[in-house]
Order: C-alpha cells, then structure tokens, then sequence
C-alpha cells in the first residue's frame, strides 16, 4: 500500500492556506473545529495509508475515500461512544499520542457492539458504498488554549473495515482528568488522562439537492 498524500485546508480569517503534508500527524489549526479533506494517488483510494491488521490487509478491508461531491443526505445509523487513556498527555511534546488512542477506543466503543445487515439492502451499493461520517470531542491542549489536543486522524481511519469515509470532523471536547499516578515506563510525564466522544453516522447519498439541510431529519409523530 502506498504512503497517503493528503491535502489539508485551513480556514483561517476567511483565507485558504493548503498544506501538503503526510497524514502521519495533523496540527489542528488555530479553531475550535475543523475537517480533514484528504486525497490520495493510490490505487485503492482508501481512507487510512494503515491497515488494521494484516488479516484486514490481505482480505482487503478498509474504508475509501468518498466520491467528490458526496453528502450523507439519508441518515440511517447514529452511534455514539468515548474512549479514555489513562497514559495521555497534554500534547505539549508534539506526540499527540494520548488524544489519539483514546480517539480510537471511542470511535470503536461506537462501532464495535453493533450489528448492521441490513444497510447491504438498504444503501445503494451496499456496505462499500455507505457513506460514514465520524466527529470527534478532542480535549483543548491546555486550559488557556482554544484549540483541541493533536490527534492522528490517519489511526482513526483504519478502524473502519468498509464503507466511504468522510472528512473525519474534529471539534473541542471530550475532558481530561488527573488520575493521580504516573506511570514512567509508558512514557508518563504526568498523571492526565483523555477522554474522548465519538458520533459515527452512516447512511448514503441520494443524489438529491435542495434546501440548506444536511439530511433528512424525522419526527417520531409521524408514524414514519
């Protein structure tokens, strides 16, 4: 498999300024919020330059790289989850490495204890198609910061076995806490641990257009 290229987009002050960079660690910009947009030149178009594992690898498992243009207009799966890492860190060595596992303990506490069969019938395409929308909660590095902690969004990307990832959306949240014990053998410069939320959407894209809204969205009065 070949190194992923990546273009990232800020936005700041109303400007674009397009870096191109590996996706082996991502600097989140000077915002509260922010998307990854990614492109790639290798053959599969997938989403993570890693596989999960080597079985995954062989059986060609991983998430691609959504259509261009692609929008998840029909909702069908919210999933929600968090992860903690006891050993994370503040950021502030360049690592990044607490937010990070702890972001994939929470995407996978989101989609690990479900079963979905019938999105084959249901998506057009089927589950390689579905369209997958993750958003991160990720700790502010430090109290007096505004932006949230470092976190390789190339890891996130590789939990996925199937389906279309989209731009991995990552805004300030999740908490850190003290846990009241260092552990120097895992690399512990003190005792923080991480917690971070995930929401993990699916669905697909109809090919519709109109309005200002995302997706559809259902009352449960209407009996639908």
């Amino acid at each position: 498999m070949t190194a992923l290229s990546t273009m990232h987009v800020r936005r700041i002050g109303g400007r674009s300024q397009q870096l191109l960079a590996s996706l082996s660690l991502v600097s989140p910009p000077s915002t509260s919020k922010r998307k990854l947009s990614t492109q790639t030149n290798n053959t599969n178009n997938l989403a993570s330059s890693q596989s999960w594992s080597e079985e995954w690898k062989s059986l060609g498992l991983g998430a691609r790289l959504p259509k261009t243009g692609s929008r998840l207009t029909n909702l069908m799966f919210v999933q929600m989850g968090f992860g903690v890492d006891q050993h994370g860190n503040d950021g502030s060595s360049g690592s990044g490495g607490g937010a990070t596992k702890a972001a994939v303990r929470a995407v996978r506490n989101a989609i690990e204890f479900n079963s979905i069969p019938g999105i084959i019938e249901a998506v057009p395409g089927g589950r390689s198609e579905m369209l997958i929308s993750v958003k991160l909660g990720i700790p502010l590095k430090r109290e007096d910061s505004s932006e949230p902690m470092e976190v390789n969004l190339n890891e996130v990307a590789k939990v996925f076995p199937y389906g279309r990832l989209m731009p991995i959306e990552v805004v300030v949240g999740g908490l850190t806490f003290n846990t009241g014990r260092i552990v120097r053998e895992l690399g512990d410069v003190d005792d923080l641990a991480v917690c971070v939320a995930a929401c993990v959407s699916i669905g697909y894209d109809s090919g519709k257009r109109g309005g200002e809204a995302i997706h559809t969205m259902h009352d449960t009065k209407d009996g639908s």
